[in-house]
């Protein structure tokens, strides 16, 4: 029978695929990581992974022992969510994945606060462009603009917020007049990268209408810094306008477009104490910093 350590170790392996990412998720030397999986084969009398210079790829063999590690990683964690801490203040590693936007715009106050409140608390952020697999555990919990269909998820509404239409001061100083949305044939228009957009919610300009960018990145933080130095036009967070100086809000009263944040976790977790509350914590300093931000705009 092995140890909780071993199966620890493999799990991380084969949701970060790689040596390298499990040391850093264990804070573990690789070489050491590396001795460790072999042990574990030796001692099963089985290959695991398939090891390539593009990372560790799970045998059949390996798939099994996931389901049963996952399992009793479960066990786990319902053991011990009853548990009740001494104080009212939460501890150790849990980590956030988002888009870019979210990430960028508003986590980084959010984490400044619920750090204040459990000083303890250790929190990543993970900022990506794609859907997370929590499935694989790349994260604890996800935020994401729409809500997923499949998948043994827990899935809440944490918030609704705005976006408009926004450019620098400076590029609509030297450009036409922009009185109408037909005047916005004449602009540049900034925005995702068509290709790789990753969630329908994000296509805002198509919905708009307007499929052609003239300037893109795959990122809205990207986005944000190019319309900053005059590139165009394009759809902005209304809640990262006070935080990106010198750009204003264009057609308000004409185009305005409405979103949400959806917070998702295992559906295993809903028992884990711990992860319930930081859950309720996250969602309720969201609210807030979206509302204050918007009031702001």
């Amino acid at each position: 029978m092995q140890n909780w350590d071993d199966l620890r170790l493999f799990l991380a392996v084969a949701r970060e695929e790689s040596l390298s990412g499990a040391g850093k998720v264990l804070q573990l030397d690789p070489a050491t990581l590396g001795r460790r999986v072999a042990r574990l084969e030796a001692a099963l009398d089985a290959a695991l992974f398939v090891k390539s210079p593009q990372g560790y790829a799970l045998t059949d063999a390996g798939a099994q022992l996931m389901e049963r590690a996952e399992a009793a990683e479960q066990a786990m964690r319902l053991a011990t969510s009853g548990v009740a801490a001494p104080s009212d203040r939460l501890s150790g590693l849990i980590r956030i994945g988002a888009p870019d936007g979210c990430a960028n715009f508003l986590l980084p106050q959010v984490c400044a606060r619920l750090g204040e409140a459990h000083p303890d608390l250790e929190v990543q952020v993970v900022a990506l462009p794609r859907v997370f697999n929590l499935s694989k555990r790349e994260a604890d919990m996800a935020i994401a603009v729409s809500a997923p269909t499949a998948g043994q998820l827990l899935v809440q509404k944490i918030t609704e917020y705005h976006l408009h239409l926004a450019a620098s001061d400076a590029y609509l100083a030297g450009h036409p007049a922009i009185k109408s949305t037909a005047d916005l044939k004449g602009h540049r228009l900034v925005g995702y990268i068509p290709d790789m957009i990753f969630d329908r919610e994000l296509d805002s300009l198509a919905e708009l209408g307007r499929g052609r960018v003239a300037r893109s990145a795959n990122s809205a933080a990207g986005q944000a810094q190019m319309r900053r130095q005059g590139a165009g036009i394009g759809v902005v967070h209304d809640f990262s306008l006070p935080l990106v100086s010198g750009l204003q809000r264009v057609l308000a009263d004409q185009v305005s477009l409405r979103r949400a944040f959806y917070l998702i976790r295992h559906q295993g977790d809903q028992h884990n104490l711990r992860l319930r509350r930081f859950a309720q914590d996250l969602s309720a300093a969201l609210r807030s910093e979206v509302a204050h931000l918007e009031a702001k705009a």
